[in-house]
């Protein structure tokens, strides 16, 4: 598989692990992960903001792959199928932009100032 399969491919999970949370026979542990996952992609802010040279970008290619791959693992195949050809046309006109998928983000940034003050006034 070629990287604009897997990237084609990784583009349809995301919609796939949505509808996934939404079915009562997923397991919790797949929703919890399903959620991290959803909340990272559609967070209009990184944990890295994309204007830090190479590592801005870096994050969104390693860590969103990676959190839909764990996601997927935990969520029954047969689950998983369904929920991939409900979510065929999901987000056709575009991934939702609502900012209060932010507000995870912005709180590890507060904590990690918070932490960094602290640590530096001792």
């Amino acid at each position: 598989m070629g990287l604009k399969d897997r990237v084609r491919k990784l583009k349809s999970d995301i919609p796939a692990v949505y509808r996934s949370l939404r079915k009562k026979e997923t397991p919790v542990i797949a929703k919890v992960f399903a959620m991290i996952t959803i909340i990272y992609a559609l967070s209009p802010i990184d944990l890295i903001p994309d204007f830090i040279p190479v590592i801005g970008l870096l994050d969104d290619i390693i860590l969103l792959p990676i959190l839909i791959t764990i996601t997927i693992k935990f969520i029954p195949e047969e689950i998983l199928r369904k929920c991939r050809i409900e979510a065929e046309n999901l987000w056709i006109n575009g991934k939702p932009k609502r900012w209060y998928f932010a507000i995870p983000i912005l709180l590890v940034w507060i904590a990690l100032i918070f932490l960094t003050l602290k640590l530096f006034t001792i």
